[in-house]
């Protein structure tokens, strides 16, 4: 019954985060959220840039958000440089987590799948985190490249067909560093496996539930709805069904 009880919980967790990335997307073609709200900001901050002549702040925003991705990215080398680190010395490992006052110690094959779990969601988090700062790197180019605001011949067809390819690359970079960042959020879900497997299923809800009224339902969000001031694709197919 242990075996059945602990791929339960993994098969939940897994229905959790797949179910809710795929959610998220569709829901965001319908309704304000976080995700396509920034996406309106960043093409906004793209027309903007082309209109003016020093890009230099520009620039140093679009540094930061690649240094916050180098940063996320480095972090889960540290991670994963722990994790094998701790497979190599399981039993040592287990011996110690035997004298903690909480949770049932499993078999080591069941502790040495939990250990896997946690390290292939640091390797996807890594390769999301490391795309999110490679995109943030082809728009410091773009940047660096946009037409400057005096020059006439560029027309403004060719002006917001640049900025609609800047901000496409913008919001991809935000949406796979969003990604990243999603998945600490579900590893201390994993945590919590090596409590108890109720524990991992309840925590696997929980992360989605947290994830749900941040991206959907925060103040952050009708912060930046009531600062957007134009026109919303999301609230436009809402009201046409």
């Amino acid at each position: 019954m242990g075996i059945y009880l602990e791929l339960v919980a993994l098969v939940w967790f897994f229905i959790c985060w797949l179910g809710y990335s795929e959610y998220s997307k569709r829901k965001a073609d319908k309704r304000p959220c976080l995700s396509n709200t920034l996406d309106l900001y960043r093409t906004d901050w793209m027309r903007v840039m082309l209109s003016r002549e020093n890009r230099i702040s520009d620039a140093s925003v679009v540094g930061n958000l690649e240094r916050n991705g180098a940063f996320f990215a480095s972090s889960c080398l540290l991670i994963l440089a722990g994790i094998i680190t701790a497979l190599g010395y399981t039993q040592q490992v287990m011996e110690v987590f035997s004298t903690m006052p909480f949770g049932t110690l499993p078999s080591r094959e069941v502790w040495e799948m939990r250990m896997v779990v946690l390290m292939v969601i640091f390797i996807y988090a890594f390769f999301k985190f490391t795309w999110s700062m490679r995109l943030y790197n082809f728009l410091s180019v773009l940047v660096g490249g946009a037409p400057l605001a005096g020059d006439t011949k560029v027309s403004p067809a060719a002006r917001d067909a640049f900025a609609s390819s800047a901000a496409t690359v913008c919001n991809q970079a935000g949406d796979a560093f969003n990604l990243g960042l999603r998945s600490y959020y579900y590893a201390l879900a994993v945590v919590s496996w090596f409590i108890h497997p109720f524990a991992f299923i309840g925590a696997s809800t929980l992360i989605v539930v947290i994830l749900y009224r941040r991206e959907f339902k925060s103040d952050a969000l009708l912060a930046l709805r009531s600062g957007k001031v134009f026109e919303d694709p999301a609230e436009k197919a809402k009201s046409n069904e």
